[in-house]
């Protein structure tokens, strides 16, 4: 049920390893015209010219970016757009947990810019050219961590009493929240909004916080899925009829599930939809 990606426009974010690059890899071997994101520009030339490589799919472009960086954000939207007068598909991947509070360039809290204003900013600045591609897809990657995250809209970037796991988990419910508004605000565009969880993932997600986590991850190493699996939904939601007109759902290991009771409150979402709207500015 998987459907060709030939002639198709494809942008993937934080696609230089872990479920980011399997992903751009597997967009490319069925034939998209591929751009990743990703911060390093080194890393991006060194993963393009592998996944040409590997796939023979010579379509394959990058830009570097800091995705956590509004002025990265909009740099990386503008080169696009000056390249391609469509976007069939983009993946909202990138993102990162930060176990110490650490600021952006922005002086935003790294964890909320990173994991969610990074998806909202660059979709904000995309939409045209995916509602011209219509049908067209957003695939935003969030995670189950979202399950018991409350949003405190008084302290959105966690000054007080912060934590990496508790500003992660609320990041994961911020993509939640954006997909069903998202979904909701697209609705008869021709465009479908989803969000899924990976599983966790043997990959070097988590490794930047030093060397106790790294020991941490390699001690579960052995009950962690491959980097396929985990970029299997992703792939999935990009590409399969299955989920032709589908929208604004929560994807786990290919199938639809419910997501926690609290990704659904649409006042919520709104709220947090018009923060994020002043935050961009």
């Amino acid at each position: 049920m998987t459907a060709s990606m030939q002639n198709k426009t494809v942008v993937v974010t934080g696609a230089t390893a872990g479920i980011g690059l399997v992903t751009a890899r597997e967009l490319a071997r069925r034939g998209a015209h591929l751009t990743i994101i990703s911060r390093s520009a080194e890393k991006c030339a060194r993963v393009a010219e592998e996944i040409k490589a590997d796939t023979g799919n010579l379509q394959v472009e990058y830009i570097a970016a800091d995705l956590s960086v509004k002025e990265e954000v909009h740099r990386a939207a503008y080169d696009f757009k000056k390249r391609h007068p469509r976007l069939d598909v983009l993946v909202n991947n990138a993102g990162g947990v930060f176990m110490s509070r650490l600021l952006s360039k922005d002086g935003i809290e790294m964890t909320f810019a990173l994991n969610h204003l990074g998806y909202f900013l660059l979709t904000q600045l995309l939409l045209d050219v995916i509602k011209t591609s219509a049908p067209s897809r957003i695939v935003n990657v969030a995670c189950d961590s979202h399950r018991g995250a409350k949003i405190n809209f008084d302290d959105i970037q966690s000054t007080k009493n912060y934590s990496g796991y508790g500003a992660y988990s609320r990041s994961k419910m911020c993509n939640l929240l954006f997909t069903y508004e998202l979904a909701r605000r697209l609705e008869g565009a021709g465009v479908t909004v989803n969000a899924l969880h990976p599983g966790f993932v043997a990959s070097d997600f988590g490794k930047n916080n030093g060397a106790l986590m790294r020991v941490i991850l390699k001690l579960l190493s052995p009950v962690a899925r491959s980097t396929n699996d985990g970029a299997s939904t992703s792939i999935y939601l990009a590409t399969s009829r299955e989920v032709d007109g589908v929208s604004g759902k929560y994807f786990v290991d290919t199938r639809e599930i419910a997501s926690d009771p609290n990704s659904y409150d649409q006042a919520a979402a709104e709220k947090l939809w018009n923060l994020s709207l002043e935050m961009i500015l």
